[in-house]
């Protein structure tokens, strides 16, 4: 566990205000960080945890122009609801900043100066590449190509998001610009670059020798590799009109690259919580004792682990980072989450969806974090997490003892009498609760400690099960006020130690008990005591209430169609077919029909065997529509028939014509529908 009054600086991955937040960013960086905080808080250490809006590169303008509005609207839009869902949904952020803030802009540039003045930069004219139909140079993400690493035909000009790897615009291979779609050339334009490859010795110490065994396997591998390749110069100046200007001469048209300008947005953004609470920001930065953890996903392991240490070597009186707790990524439904493809659960629609039930994401996003590989998150199992664990065994526990105490004692918590053996065990076993959560936590096994706390959850319903008060206390009175003093302590145990994971849940819950003050340490050490006889508790609150079927089919509704549309705006319109003349045209024959029978062709999946009133004949026309239309559905229905198409055998079945339909834009199949009033069977389209 760790150590009171310890001082540490608590950083979560700054958002990009190109978009809202969606359980992807939750599961990967801000749930994990926040248990990881209020558990230091708890503990009695001094924690400063720091995030906010990363405001600049080349997407913001990007998305901007995409949306019809200016850069500055669009990341005030952003910014305000990425702020107000982390708000609303209980991230404890001591400071949440902005990289447009004046205190970030005056950080990032005295922090490049303080590396240009040291000579820490070296200043290159180097071919970058322009797109001469835009007139402008392309920034890393303004450039598509194919991932020289690993093949991945839609890397960026900065990282292929398929293997992580991080990369230069002029490494990709068959290169498009984004703004107009054609080949970019090579111009020169000059750039200042931090040599990378001055700190590889660096850290080969620091990352390969001293943390080999405390960062985390895919952390630690992926820096490795990359250390061991060997490192080259990186810009640190982009060409871009949106972002913080280079504050040297001979620099005009040029900004801050954002991968430099954003992590010193962690310290900008101290800088403003210090101010504003009257501290000083600087021991959390630059005293040797602080620890500084970064929160992040695994496509920023790269800049979190050799760009800003390296950044922060350079300037010379910083601390390292102590860990890098990386997570891997969260999945959708089987499918990767895509912001540009609306196939996200974004945390303010949920937040709308599901009123006061922040704590259920919140534990179904831990109970399946992607801590050692990609995982995938379901609504049934999200229901499932809620109504089976989060209902039938936190709640149900609670639900019981409160409902008893209030019962038997109106709401005052029982003298004990002498504890039996299954009293003493039981509460041994809560003594050791704080020490097995925190030993899950200190190693940033959030998953692991959740499931400590539901088990916590189980023992109480376990010691209620076995002694059954409710059939004890019409025999032995006395003995049931040992039970319910015991399972009240269990009840207390759960208030203090659900915070990190549930904090609604346990601010409802100490509200309950009337809980004030107790400590996570008051657990080991006041284990029989942490709720005193004669204490008088409230009455019995849901913690928890059921998801129904029908909440998370309107989910699953949602997706659906999102991955209609998705399929329907990808989908590739069919090229022309050979030219015919107006004479091959006349010679199709097109009727005015009514489909009059329909049924399914025997051990043919797609296949429908219709009878059709064409106006000149009733004939048979087999149509490959049953996965489309129940037979009963299409009986009486209008359709436009092809009558002089040769017949052909489909099955055994000889197939007198062929009925035109089409998909709409939802990829549904539906007839060309000659349902006009006053038109008859039979008669000729032209």
């Amino acid at each position: 566990m760790s150590q009171n009054s310890e001082r540490y600086t608590i950083t979560a991955a700054l958002p990009y205000t190109n978009g809202p937040i969606h359980i992807g960013h939750l599961a990967g960086v801000y749930v994990p960080a926040d248990i990881y905080s209020r558990y230091l808080r708890l503990t009695g250490n001094d924690v400063a945890f720091i995030c906010g809006s990363d405001e600049h590169g080349v997407a913001i303008p990007m998305k901007a122009k995409k949306e019809g509005v200016s850069p500055k609207e669009l990341i005030d839009k952003y910014h305000a609801i990425i702020k107000q869902s982390f708000q609303d949904f209980g991230i404890s952020f001591d400071n949440y900043s902005r990289t447009s803030a004046p205190v970030h802009h005056k950080t990032a540039s005295d922090f490049f100066k303080k590396l240009y003045e040291d000579g820490k930069f070296v200043e290159e004219v180097t071919e970058q590449l322009y797109d001469s139909e835009a007139g402008q140079f392309l920034a890393d993400r303004f450039v598509t190509g194919t991932c020289p690493k690993c093949g991945n035909e839609e890397a960026y000009g900065d990282q292929c998001e398929n293997c992580g790897s991080s990369l230069n615009a002029t490494d990709l291979i068959n290169p498009k610009s984004v703004l107009s779609g054609s080949k970019p050339d090579l111009k020169q334009t000059k750039h200042w670059f931090l040599p990378l490859d001055q700190y590889n010795d660096f850290l080969e110490e620091w990352i390969l020798k001293g943390h080999k065994y405390d960062w985390k396997p895919n952390v630690y591998g992926q820096v490795s590799s990359w250390v061991k390749e060997g490192l080259k110069p990186r810009a640190v100046t982009r060409d871009l009109d949106w972002g913080i200007p280079v504050p040297v001469e001979g620099a005009e048209g040029k900004v801050l690259y954002v991968w430099f300008d954003a992590p010193i947005g962690y310290i900008s953004s101290t800088k403003e919580w210090a101010e504003r609470e009257g501290k000083d920001w600087e021991p959390y930065w630059k005293d040797k004792n602080t620890k500084l953890l970064h929160f992040i996903g695994k496509d920023n392991i790269v800049f979190h682990c050799i760009i800003f240490p390296s950044m922060l070597k350079a300037h010379g009186d910083y601390v390292l980072p102590e860990n890098v707790p990386a997570n891997e990524f969260l999945n959708l439904e089987g499918n990767k989450l895509s912001t540009s493809k609306n196939w996200a659960v974004w945390l303010h629609e949920y937040l709308e969806d599901f009123p006061g039930k922040q704590d259920v994401l919140r534990y179904a996003l831990t109970a399946n974090a992607p801590e050692t590989k990609d995982n995938d998150f379901t609504w049934k199992d999200f229901q499932a997490r809620n109504n089976n664990e989060l209902v039938a065994i936190f709640g149900n526990f609670i639900n019981r003892v409160v409902v008893l105490t209030n019962k038997y004692y109106q709401g005052i918590v029982p003298e004990p009498g002498a504890y039996s053996d299954a009293d003493k065990e039981t509460l041994e076993e809560l003594k050791n609760y704080p020490e097995k959560i925190a030993s899950s936590l200190d190693r940033y096994r959030f998953r692991e400690g959740s499931q400590e706390l539901m088990n916590l959850a189980r023992l109480g319903n376990k010691y209620l099960a076995d002694e059954e008060p409710w059939k004890l206390i019409k025999e032995d009175e006395e003995r049931v006020k040992t039970i319910m003093y015991v399972a009240l302590q269990i009840a207390a145990g759960l208030a203090v130690l659900s915070e990190p994971f549930l904090p609604f849940t346990s601010e409802k819950l100490k509200g309950i008990l009337d809980l004030q003050n107790t400590k996570w340490t008051d657990i080991a050490s006041k284990y029989d005591g942490l709720i005193s006889a004669a204490h008088q508790i409230g009455k019995s609150e849901l913690l928890f209430s059921k998801i129904e079927d029908a909440d998370i089919q309107k989910q699953l509704d949602k997706l659906e169609a999102t991955k209609k549309s998705n399929e329907a705006e990808n989908k590739e319109v069919e090229p022309q077919k050979d030219t015919i003349t107006y004479e091959d045209f006349t010679r199709m024959d097109m009727r005015v029909g009514t489909i009059i029978e329909a049924e399914k062709m025997p051990k043919a999946k797609k296949l429908l065997v219709l009878k059709v009133d064409t106006g000149i004949d009733t004939r048979t026309i087999v149509s490959g529509i049953s996965e489309s239309f129940k037979p009963e559905e299409i009986i009486g229905k209008r359709v436009t028939v092809l009558v002089n198409l040769a017949p052909r055998k489909l099955r055994g079945v000889e197939s007198e014509g062929m009925i035109l339909m089409t998909e709409n834009k939802e990829g549904k199949i539906v007839f060309l529908n000659p349902d006009e009033e006053g038109v008859n069977d039979g008669e000729t389209i032209n």
